[in-house]
């Protein structure tokens, strides 16, 4: 009895320890299968992610390679002093960036300050605009120039100017017209020559001219150099009167129009901003004032060669814009200037004072005004 107990129970033992080992086979094989199934899956998730890693690379480098330019910027535009000629120049600056698809409400933020002829609020708005992180500032006129640049230097800010007479000698750039740093812009320099030989023209016998300037503006200093080495060649005498503050201006004015046959304006900050009291006075003497561009015409000049100044500040302003974009740094771009002046007169004032307008002169005017408009 017990040999067939055991006798079973050794049957039943290897019949059980085979299917154990049948199964445990089986598992073997199972688990093999799912090993294979499993490096088969991980090898498609690691060459799918290899390659979105490679799209997303490819489509960083196409989005960076533009993308450097930002979306939108903040720039600061400081304005010497709040005259014609200057806010011409900042509107034509906004259109030149206008144009080159930055604007002022849309992807530009403009931070505006007027100096008020003042070098001490020019000083402290360049501080401010520094100290503000402006992505560029905009300096109208030569001492606003100099004040921004010697701010932003330092804080490496491109400034980009407009209306600066003679970059050079404001040591904005070298004698070859390079910038000396990340500073550049355009030059409202006179058509010195030009004006001369029309003032000539239209006052055959008159013999001394006088220009009034603000010994203390480095444009206006420039321009009467130029000024004294021209006036023999058009037998002129020149007659010349500084000053050093808006306060001097009446005095100064009643000074000059007692030496002279007629006067000559500069692009001078300081007298241009007073420019109506000197035509009030010269028009009681009949002494016919020439101004320097389009604006002073309107005004009451009686004629100039002169730019627009409009016209200038556009091309600012896409030389901003190359900035702002990343095309160009600023110390990339030596200054430009508008290379053809044109002639502009006030017809108005040429009837007032009795001068008739040469022909030759009158049918190649760029503009020719029939009123005299308020400043």
């Amino acid at each position: 009895m017990t040999d067939v107990i055991d006798e079973r129970f050794s049957l039943l033992t290897v019949t059980e320890g085979w299917q154990l080992q049948s199964v445990d086979n089986n598992n073997i094989s199972c688990r093999k299968r799912r090993k294979k199934i499993m490096k088969k899956k991980m090898v498609t998730v690691l060459l799918t992610a290899a390659m979105a890693t490679a799209m997303a690379a490819g489509c960083g480098k196409s989005s960076d390679s533009g993308s450097d330019k930002k979306e939108s910027y903040t720039i600061g535009i400081e304005q010497f002093a709040e005259h014609g000629s200057l806010d011409n120049c900042r509107e034509g600056f906004l259109k030149g960036l206008e144009d080159e698809g930055i604007k002022e409400g849309d992807n530009l933020t403009v931070k505006y300050k007027n100096a008020a002829a003042d070098m001490g609020t020019a000083k402290q708005i360049s501080d401010s605009l520094v100290s503000d992180k402006v992505d560029l500032v905009c300096a109208i006129a030569t001492p606003s120039a100099q004040s921004a640049y010697n701010a932003a230097m330092k804080a490496d800010i491109p400034v980009i100017y407009t209306a600066v007479t003679d970059p050079v000698a404001a040591e904005l750039a070298d004698k070859d017209g390079k910038p000396v740093g990340e500073v550049t812009g355009t030059s409202d320099k006179l058509p010195v020559e030009e004006q001369l030989k029309m003032i000539r023209e239209m006052l055959p016998d008159a013999k001394k001219i006088g220009i009034m300037y603000t010994t203390s503006e480095a444009n206006s200093v420039s321009a009467i150099e130029e000024y004294k080495s021209l006036v023999k060649k058009y037998d002129f005498e020149l007659v010349e009167k500084g000053i050093t503050t808006t306060a001097d201006v009446s005095l100064a004015a009643d000074d000059l129009l007692s030496k002279v046959d007629c006067i000559t304006n500069l692009t001078d900050n300081t007298v241009v901003a007073s420019l109506p009291t000197i035509l009030d006075k010269a028009n009681e003497k009949k002494i016919p004032v020439f101004g320097s561009e389009i604006e002073q015409v309107k005004i009451g000049c009686l004629a100039a060669e002169g730019i627009d100044y409009i016209a200038l500040g556009k091309q600012t302003g896409k030389m901003a814009a190359k900035v702002l974009k990343g095309e160009a740094k600023a110390s990339e771009q030596n200054f430009e200037t508008i290379t053809e002046p044109g002639f502009y007169v006030n017809n108005k004032v040429a009837e007032n004072l009795g001068i008739t307008v040469p022909d030759d002169l009158a049918n190649n005017a760029v503009e020719s005004f029939d009123e005299i408009t308020a400043e």
